[in-house]
């Protein structure tokens, strides 16, 4: 476009936008502080939802100080109602930061006697503040020429094809402050945020779009497209070559379930004993079966015992030799069938084996005792010595 075309459409643009907007002017009694945390607040959202979000953090905290050392997320709680109420915070927080740093204090007001240059560096170089941010406090409380500019308003100026990419993303569109005068800065600024907002919150909306169209009618070409619905079809056949493809990522998948199966398997050939009975050797074998007779004689019937004791005790003759045969029925291993048994049943076993072994000795030392010392019978003397009852 030409120069005059563009000053003749930012003409057009302020016209049309005043049909559908009412112009917002910045309070007069507010201090430069609250020009600065109000803007921090404003960028990308509509004034309404602006001024709640402040009221709600003047009424909530004592003073600024209070808020600056609260949590982003409790300041994002108290303002809610802004669209994007963590983005707003982080910026109010590190701008307070900032400023109390340098000053120890939060008057801001010697900015207004100086001069417009120094304070505009100044603004830039504090921490938080961005090209909006920097816009609104020069117009609202340095008053100076500068219109306000944040994503969805410069949205607007890409579909109005007033800034190219590259000017989009350096945040400015050349030509405004010439062709907008400083007297209608302040009303222009106002009216173009108030139809960035909204077209930030629904781009499709149609009272937007008819904005758009009535400042252009060839921005239609420029408007974001919706994204069509896939068509619903048959369902795609999966080509040869995609499924052998496919393939190849399954087998590593099936070797390792057939290398974790033999697991099972192994532990359940440890369980059978004649696999364990192959594998000894030929004293272990010996041994337990051993320990299985010892076990066995143990295991008999209680019925067969007190039958062998009556047997005995009607054939047994009197003395030592007579006992020993006794001893020796009672104590005899039956034979049965070896069990094989697991090592540490063979180590038990084996102790009471040896201990077996030691009770035949034990009772035969018990019985010659008991043979060498005299029978003796009760005399008349000793009968006649006992008390009567």
């Amino acid at each position: 476009m030409a120069s005059v075309s563009r000053t003749a459409l930012f003409g057009k643009i302020h016209k049309v936008l005043k049909k559908y907007y009412k112009p917002v002017a910045p309070p007069a009694e507010r201090t430069v502080l609250e020009h600065l945390l109000f803007a921090c607040a404003l960028e990308d959202a509509r004034y309404e939802a602006a001024e709640e979000a402040f009221a709600a953090l003047r009424h909530t905290f004592y003073d600024w100080n209070e808020v600056r050392v609260t949590s982003i997320s409790e300041l994002s709680e108290v303002m809610a109602a802004l669209p994007d109420p963590r983005a707003a915070a982080n910026r109010i927080k590190r701008v307070l930061h900032s400023i109390f740093e340098e000053l120890y204090c939060f008057d801001l007001e010697e900015q207004r006697k100086k001069n417009l240059g120094p304070a505009v560096k100044w603004l830039e170089k504090m921490d938080g503040t961005t090209r909006f941010v920097v816009a609104y406090v020069i117009q609202a409380a340095l008053d100076g020429h500068s219109i306000p500019i944040d994503a969805g308003t410069m949205a607007a100026f890409r579909v109005l094809d007033l800034a190219t990419e590259k000017e989009a993303a350096a945040g400015e569109v050349p030509g405004m402050e010439r062709a907008v005068a400083k007297s209608k800065g302040v009303e222009f600024g106002s009216l173009m945020h108030q139809l960035g907002a909204d077209y930030l919150a629904n781009p499709f909306s149609p009272q937007v779009r008819e904005i758009l169209l009535a400042i252009d009618p060839e921005a239609a070409k420029r408007f974001p497209q919706r994204r069509q619905p896939r068509p619903e079809g048959p369902p795609v056949a999966v080509a040869p070559q995609a499924a052998e493809a496919a393939a190849p990522a399954a087998a590593p998948r099936k070797k390792k379930v057939e290398a974790a199966a033999p697991a099972k398997p192994a532990a359940a050939e440890a369980k059978p004993a004649g696999s364990a009975a192959e594998n000894k050797t030929p004293e272990a074998k010996a041994t337990g079966a051993k320990t299985a007779e010892a076990k066995t004689a143990e295991m008999k019937p209680a019925e067969a015992k007190p039958a062998e004791a009556k047997a005995a005790e009607g054939k047994k003759p009197h003395g030592p030799a007579s006992k020993k045969a006794a001893d020796a029925v009672h104590h005899a291993p039956a034979a049965e069938k070896p069990q094989d048994k697991h090592p540490k049943a063979e180590k038990a076993g084996k102790a009471e084996k040896h201990s077996k072994a030691e009770r035949p000795e034990k009772t035969e030392k018990h019985e010659k005792r008991s043979a060498e010392a005299p029978r003796s019978s009760p005399s008349a003397d000793d009968l006649g010595k006992r008390k009567p009852r």
